[in-house]
């Protein structure tokens, strides 16, 4: 039977050479990692592995070497620092993989998660969270920080307190984020997005003002549903508004399918007991394969820069790394393979104040390609909508130049044609 951890009982179960994996975002056990820093002389080697973490700590800043690192598979406001100075490692992926490279590359010592309070049946759940870690509940041993302010929330993300080593308790409000402002670019783009969604498709949306923007005009929308990565608040709307109930899913119908949530304490609140949402791991939501299940999936995700054969580099800005590919090139490719899917990837047609182009002969230096030229479906700016799959090389030039900017139209045109783009 599990038992209520003291900080000497943790720090006893984490060996030489451990490989920590902690969840997403609110997932992260602020406790427990105290615990480990407090401690870290008594530590060797020891290594975290997770996507988005929270908050910058020492150990991420590298003032532990030897005792306690980072690594991260999706850089965030507090990594992002620490990776430029070189002491978080990055390792690629895509989203959905992530389970199967932890399982390959670590040694998978144990899963530190935030939870919330056990219920009378023995469950935990983990809340906010299925990510890449529901995937080893009961195969790999966890330790539970308990957080009454968690929801909870059903489906794979349950955990027997048979299947727990141990738990500590530390109730503590859950970060949140805020909608960004949206601006009237954005409601341009949004509009052109909205009028290719019809009544009965599935959603993805990815973060941002302009996939919120998109939410905001679907109120009268019906039969929508819901499989995305990360569940946002605008979802909360869509719901209230009665235009999502997920009766035309082909998987899990009735449900809405998400692998994380992020957001406001509304969302929070929402979820929280709510029968409709079903946390899967990444896994199975992100899976190209089970993408393909969904016959009108559409997603909608953001860039910030593509050349004119359709390649966007969304984790890269001005060539310095930012984020990771997450779960982009997953939807890119489910659509494909779904019967009627549509994938948009959104950006705004010039950054700095209209002095550069985001629609380029080449890819800034140093960036990298999230999204390949052979995945892209739509691309769309305030100017219009491209669409790009299935078109040759100099369709796509022409489509992408006839949204971008029109004071960079006339110069791109001339550096397609230099480069035999256009005859």
């Amino acid at each position: 039977m599990s038992r209520m951890l003291s900080n000497n009982d943790f720090i006893a179960l984490v060996e030489q050479d451990a490989d920590l994996i902690l969840p997403i975002a609110n997932g992260e056990p602020i406790r427990l990692l105290n615990i480990l820093e407090e401690n870290y002389t008594r530590l060797q080697n020891v290594k975290i592995h997770q996507l988005l973490a929270l908050k910058e700590r020492a150990y991420i800043e590298g003032k532990m070497p030897g005792h306690l690192s980072h690594t991260s598979y999706f850089l965030s406001g507090a990594t992002r620092k620490a990776f430029a100075n070189g002491t978080v490692e990055l390792v690629p992926n895509v989203f959905h993989e992530v389970p199967r490279i932890l399982r390959k590359t670590t040694n998978l010592s144990m899963v530190l998660a935030v939870a919330s309070p056990m219920d009378e049946h023995g469950y935990f759940s983990l809340g906010t969270q299925a990510d890449y870690v529901a995937e080893f509940i009961g195969k790999v041993p966890f330790v539970l920080e308990v957080n009454e302010h968690m929801p909870r929330t059903f489906g794979e993300n349950q955990i027997h307190i048979s299947q727990v080593a141990g738990y500590v308790v530390n109730h503590v409000p859950l970060s949140e984020i805020q909608a960004p402002p949206i601006s009237e670019k954005d409601m341009k783009i949004a509009q052109y997005v909205a009028n290719e969604i019809r009544d009965g498709d599935t959603l993805q949306i990815g973060i941002g003002a302009i996939p919120n923007a998109v939410m905001g005009m679907l109120k009268n929308h019906k039969h929508l549903g819901i499989h995305t990565e990360m569940l946002p608040d605008s979802v909360v709307d869509l719901i209230e508004a009665g235009a999502v109930d997920g009766t035309r899913k082909f998987t899990n119908q009735g449900k809405v399918v998400a692998s994380f949530i992020y957001g406001s304490k509304r969302l929070y609140d929402f979820v929280h007991k709510n029968p409709s949402i079903e946390m899967l791991p990444v896994s199975i939501v992100n899976d190209p394969r089970e993408l393909a299940k969904e016959q009108n999936l559409v997603s909608i995700n953001a860039t910030t820069e593509v050349d004119l054969y359709g390649q966007c580099a969304s984790e890269t800005v001005a060539g310095q790394y930012y984020s990771s590919t997450g779960g982009q090139a997953d939807f890119a490719r489910g659509v494909r393979f779904s019967e009627y899917g549509k994938g948009f990837i959104c950006m705004h047609s010039t950054a700095r104040n209209d002095t550069i182009s985001r629609i380029k002969l080449q890819l800034t230096p140093g960036s990298v390609v999230t999204t390949s030229k052979n995945d892209v479906d739509y691309i769309v700016t305030e100017y219009g909508i491209a669409h790009l799959y299935g078109k040759s090389l100099s369709q796509r030039a022409e489509a992408l130049i006839d949204i971008a900017h029109p004071k960079f139209r006339e110069e791109l045109s001339f550096e397609a044609k230099k480069i035999g783009l256009f005859v």
